[in-house]
């Protein structure tokens, strides 16, 4: 992902926002403080064999806090009329093999329970349900339950 995809990144991101399942969030930042927020190092984009942009993975720290240095939460995006043909799997393929590159151990997301295509690709991917957080915020001004679901690297000590 470069400064070049911001557009597109933020596009898709808002087509996911529009939905009304992807995120608590209710408008995409502007690209500063988006690219602020995502680690440099893991956050991709699925390219189709025009050149459009399909799709994009990245991660954030979840804490400052050294504990916590090897766990990151990632997010997952792909352009509606994109899904369904192996997008969203090759992203989180690359996330898992830049984070096991650079030692991080755990990868976690929290998705909506209604958004059962999330949670399936993530299954797929060896994530596994750690459990519901229920209303643990406010989407709209209606309290939303997120499946907390994360993967443990089996090759990161």
């Amino acid at each position: 992902m470069a400064p070049g995809h911001a557009d597109r990144v933020l596009a898709v991101y808002r087509a996911g926002i529009a939905e009304g399942d992807a995120t608590f969030e209710e408008s995409a930042p502007d690209w500063t403080d988006f690219d602020r927020s995502r680690l440099p190092g893991h956050r991709f984009v699925a390219l189709g064999p025009d050149g459009e942009l399909l799709g994009w993975v990245a991660a954030s720290p979840v804490s400052s806090r050294p504990a916590y240095a090897g766990v990151v939460e990632h997010s997952v995006y792909v352009d509606p009329p994109a899904r369904g043909r192996g997008v969203g799997r090759a992203l989180l393929a690359a996330l898992i093999e830049s984070t096991e590159a650079a030692g991080i151990w755990t990868v976690q997301s929290g998705i909506f329970p209604e958004n059962k295509a999330s949670i399936a690709l993530h299954l797929a991917a060896g994530f596994r349900e750690v459990g519901v957080r229920e209303r643990v915020g406010r989407h709209h001004g209606v309290w939303r339950d997120v499946v907390l679901l994360e993967r443990r690297s089996p090759v990161v000590d």
